[in-house]
């Protein structure tokens, strides 16, 4: 070996990590999200790659992009790699970077709060190492942190490992030691998906190329809805979307755009809102959607209202899941609501009047689907059922006047004239388990002039319900109205004389319990 790198590897660097460093132990309990905490390690090497893109192209060429690698490794200990090919942790910013709540000069950037690394690092796992490598310094440093022994031994430097390394090396890798959270299938699928819309403008760029275990992510804007206005359907078609920007004064600023989804969808339905550039809050099946612009409820404005919302001047949390709005959100909701509904485009009402309607073709396919389903659930568990119901005595259940209480989703009352006479009905949506049937039906008789009174109760958490009903208003209201209109025309039926009357709710309760249930 040459001198100068007997030199340089007999040398042992120290960097100090003093004052403050108690906080490491209590960074633990940051209010993080594990995709949050992951992407203050994507933020560091954005920040590196955008402040030294010159040099990196022009050492590499034009089309030099960052690459950042993040892959979960299972052996008899779990570790979390986290690597980039941006420009490293020179030696000027090396003690910053490990001393905990030190501000960087620039924090014009993505890296602004000087406690992403650490924070990050800290919250994941108890022991995390550091490798990296300065674009222009022909050295490589490795620094191992073990947060239980600093804290305990008021440990204030730590020991960097040396090595040469070429000059135009340039990378850094955060290896995360026994996580407390091991990142099993679903947390890690989690993650990956919110990654990608997290940081869809930059992937959407090519600024950046982002994996997840060997896994290239991207993300793609939801198809956007065309079609006619809802209040005039025969006329032209149009493409729901609209870019627009304003400015509310005191340097606070919002661009973007909104659209209507073609597909609607409860749980990704949404605002995105950014700052510079990347997603701040309405990451994935986590959308921004404030009452004041998306209603109450599950409104079909929920379901189809999406956008990506570019904010100016305004500071974010310090785990960069959360804009501090102080008094300027309802302004801003105020001006996006104006935004939304010009009289050229009213996204708004669009969303909250327009009904798919599947293409014959479509809606040809999805019958053959649901036919074939329906016929083998037939086949396989119906005729059990039915050789029951056969055997079964005659049903001559009289209506009981009341059913017990229940925690109730939802009841309404409405009174109408029927004959003459006046009828007090109850809709029902039932939330206890115990209830062994989907549809009840109690019956009132009218006393001393009272209308006579009628509940027709449906559960929500009934089998049928949990498998084929999703929490989608629109699904339970239709199937809320077949249940209404299944005990009506049972009192209707009684009323008339017909025998036997109770007989198809009670089969039609067996059959979707113990056969139509199943998947």
């Amino acid at each position: 070996m040459p001198p100068s790198n007997l030199k340089l590897a007999s040398l042992q660097p120290r960097v100090s990590i003093r004052p403050g460093v108690g906080i490491l132990s209590v960074l633990r309990h940051l209010n993080y999200k594990a995709w949050f905490a992951m992407a203050e390690f994507v933020d560091n090497s954005l920040q590196s790659y955008l402040q030294n893109r010159e040099q990196l192209q022009e050492l590499h060429g034009k089309d030099f992009r960052l690459k950042v690698e993040i892959e979960i490794e299972r052996s008899d200990e779990v570790r979390i790699k986290i690597r980039d090919n941006a420009a490293g942790i020179g030696i000027s910013d090396y003690a910053r970077a490990f001393r905990p709540a030190e501000l960087p000069a620039d924090r014009s950037g993505l890296a602004e709060f000087g406690m992403g690394m650490k924070s990050a690092a800290c919250w994941f796992a108890p022991r995390w190492r550091v490798r990296t490598s300065a674009l222009g310094e022909a050295v490589e440093r490795t620094i191992t942190l073990d947060i239980d022994t600093i804290v305990r031994d008021d440990i204030e430097e730590l020991d960097v490992v040396e090595a040469p390394a070429p000059v135009n090396d340039h990378f850094t890798e955060i290896t995360l030691i026994d996580p407390y959270d091991k990142l099993q299938t679903k947390t890690g699928s989690k993650i990956k998906d919110h990654l990608a819309s997290i940081y869809r403008i930059f992937l959407r760029e090519r600024t950046l190329e982002l994996w997840f275990n060997r896994e290239s992510l991207s993300y793609e804007i939801p198809k956007i809805l065309v079609a006619p206005y809802y209040k005039t359907p025969t006329d032209a078609s149009l493409r729901w979307y609209r870019e627009f920007s304003f400015d509310f004064g005191l340097g606070l600023k919002a661009s973007g755009f909104a659209a209507l989804r073609e597909v609607a969808s409860t749980s990704t339905a949404g605002f995105a809102l950014f700052r510079r550039k990347r997603l701040i809050e309405g990451s994935l099946d986590e959308p921004y959607r404030p009452e004041f612009i998306f209603g109450t409820g599950n409104s079909y404005r929920k379901q189809r209202l999406i956008g990506e919302i570019h904010l100016e001047g305004f500071d974010v949390s310090h785990t960069k899941d959360g804009f501090q709005w102080e008094d300027h959100e309802q302004p801003f909701l105020e001006l996006l609501h104006e935004e939304l509904e010009t009289q050229s485009l009213p996204l708004l009402s669009q969303a909250e009047g327009y009904r798919a309607r599947l293409a014959q073709r479509e809606l040809k396919a999805e019958a053959e689907k649901a036919s074939a389903r329906v016929a083998e659930t037939l086949q396989k568990e119906a005729p059990r059922v039915l050789e029951q119901q056969s055997a079964a005595q005659p049903f001559l259940e009289r209506l009981p006047e009341s059913v017990p209480p229940d925690q109730s989703a939802s009841s309404r009352v409405i009174e109408v004239d029927h004959r003459g006479a006046k009828w007090r009905i109850t809709i029902e949506l039932a939330m206890d388990p115990a209830v062994e049937d989907w549809l009840t039906i109690t019956d009132k008789p009218p006393s001393r002039g009272a209308p006579r009174e009628i509940t027709v109760r449906m559960s929500l958490v009934h089998p049928f319900m949990q498998q084929f009903c999703r929490a989608d208003s629109a699904e339970i209201e239709a199937l809320a109205r077949v249940a209404a209109a299944l005990g009506l025309a049972e009192i209707t039926a009684r009323d008339a004389g017909v025998p036997q009357y109770g007989t198809i709710r009670r089969n039609l309760n067996q059959l979707l319990r113990e056969a139509f249930s199943k998947p």
